[in-house]
């Protein structure tokens, strides 16, 4: 189905009235003519009167050249009904009155003046009714009446303050500014980053995309509403989707120097033009629009980090109900060792320091190896004791710090560790520790999974106040994305996660594996006291 031009289509209406304003002036002419002939007997010769009403044809006919005088067509013709409609309405008064009325009394002058004056009665009481309908059909026949600028910002205005969604806003927005500023479309561009899509269009219009370098962002974005000269320059797609033959408005929206929309409305060409209050009621609008769909924006990010939140609260109970287990379980496991080792060796001890009392009178020359036995007993048990208190906390780490904790930990280690700490002052105790157990329990799985003949290097670095640790080995590595959530990888990432620190491990069979995190230290005044 082809469309109608509305150009051409205004033309042929402003047309039509012309030529219905000649007949209307015409008709009432000889209506006239003929009714002050009746009442005055003038003019004495009616049928010249009768047609000088068509000497408004040619008027009518030259009206169209001029396309400022035809846009006047239904002023024009809205003032020529309403006076000849009273005319004619004053007239007929006057001939039911003065004519129908004046065949029942005498001739005398005061019978005429009044029937004269009943008539004028008459004719001011019905001038404000007929007055009052005739404008009313004017109306009715130059088309619905376009509603104020100004009622598009009223209306905008009212509905936000209702929390409307932002969609559903857009939408009567946009019909809004079709009924009073943009009778042929009006449009509502949305994006930010100088990408902008066609959210909205009334009447509706594909989907469209602008995507603006920085030149134009910026004088999009600082421009004021404008014309089609401006837009065919800046913004041609918008252009591309009007119309043909309509003057089009473009209003920026933007808040706080950041281009976030378009407001687009379009007339004909041909039409009334754009006002100063047009204008001003766009450019408040955008203002307004612009606020909105700053604060969808905040809205969207708060609700992002609020759904963050919710999924680190989720990781921080689940990582402080796993600390828990943890220590609980490292509990048992000491308890277990003191009981099974240190414990028995100690009581072994105690069996042999009575005996060696007994043998001390009976057979002196026995005690001597018994003692030498007692000496390793002594010595196994002062090293199991280390190596739990290595376990629990390291008094290396305590007095001396990372690195020479963490040398003596390689000097232990399975595998050949080579350790490099490229940090010279000390940090707290918990950054310390969560970094040199995180480095611990690297090595361990290195040691267990690496296989022979594999190396481990550690290193410690910082970064920007940050403290950074790397445990590599150039073992048979693993599938990293299907391996980093055994036991060790969960107590390393619940470490440094305590800490709001991150840990990430990379790996690839036959190519080793690095373990990698990064801990912020956020108590300088413990890092003060743990140099001192």
């Amino acid at each position: 189905m082809s469309r109608i031009d509305p150009a051409r289509a205004r033309n042929r209406r402003d047309l039509a009235l012309w030529a219905a304003w000649s007949m209307t002036a015409a008709v009432t002419v000889a209506v006239a003519a003929w009714g002050f002939h009746v009442l005055l007997d003038v003019p004495r010769e009616l049928l010249p009167w009768a047609f000088a009403g068509l000497l408004t044809v040619p008027v009518a006919g030259a009206a169209p050249l001029s396309l400022r005088v035809r846009r006047q067509a239904t002023a024009v013709f809205g003032a020529t009904v309403v006076v000849c409609g009273v005319l004619l309405m004053v007239l007929g008064v006057y001939v039911v009155v003065v004519v129908g009325l004046g065949d029942d009394v005498d001739g005398s002058e005061h019978g005429v003046l009044g029937l004269s004056m009943v008539a004028g009665l008459v004719s001011v009481l019905l001038a404000g009714p007929v007055r009052a309908r005739l404008r009313e059909l004017v109306r009715g026949l130059a088309g619905p009446r376009r509603r104020p600028a100004r009622a598009a910002l009223e209306t905008f205005g009212t509905r936000m303050s209702r929390a409307v969604p932002m969609d559903e806003l857009l939408l009567q927005l946009t019909e809004t500014l079709r009924s009073t500023i943009g009778p042929l479309g009006a449009e509502v561009w949305t994006g930010s980053d100088g990408v902008l899509d066609r959210s909205v269009s009334v009447p509706e219009r594909s989907r469209a995309r602008i995507t603006l370098n920085e030149a134009e962002l910026a004088a999009v974005g600082s421009a004021r509403v404008s014309g089609n000269a401006w837009a065919e320059v800046w913004l041609p797609q918008v252009l591309a989707g009007q119309p043909a033959g309509s003057a089009v408005r473009v209003a920026p929206v933007s808040h706080l120097g950041k281009l976030l929309g378009l407001l687009v409305v379009a007339r004909p060409l041909d039409g009334t033009a754009f006002t100063d209050d047009d204008d001003r009621a766009l450019t408040e609008l955008a203002r307004q629009v612009g606020l909105a769909l700053h604060n969808v924006s905040l809205d969207t990010a708060l609700q992002a980090s609020l759904a963050e939140l919710r999924e680190r609260n989720a990781e921080l109970q689940a990582s402080r109900a796993r600390i828990v287990a943890a220590a609980d379980a490292s509990r048992r496991e000491i308890e277990r060792n003191l009981h099974d080792g240190a414990q028995q060796h100690l009581v072994a001890m105690a069996v042999k320091v009575g005996l060696l009392a007994r043998m001390a009178g009976d057979d002196p020359a026995s005690v001597q190896p018994l003692l030498q036995e007692l000496r390793e007993d002594v010595q196994a048990t002062v090293t199991e004791l280390r190596e739990l208190a290595h376990g629990i906390y390291p008094p290396l780490l305590r007095d001396d710090g990372l690195e020479a904790a963490l040398r003596n930990a390689a000097s232990r280690a399975a595998l050949p560790t080579t350790v490099q700490v490229e940090v010279e002052r000390r940090f707290s105790s918990e950054v310390e520790a969560a970094v040199y157990f995180c480095c611990l329990e690297a090595m361990q799985n290195a040691a267990k999974y690496a296989g022979d003949g594999a190396s481990v290097r550690v290193t410690v670095g910082l970064e920007q106040a940050t403290l950074v640790f790397e445990v590599s080995d150039d073992g048979v590595g693993f599938d990293a994305a299907a391996g980093v959530n055994g036991h060790g990888f969960v107590n390393m990432r619940d470490r440094v996660g305590a800490l709001g620190g991150t840990l990430s491990v990379s790996s690839a069979p036959g190519r080793g594996s690095v373990v990698r995190g990064e801990v912020r230290d956020t108590s300088p005044d413990r890092v003060a006291s743990a140099t001192e």
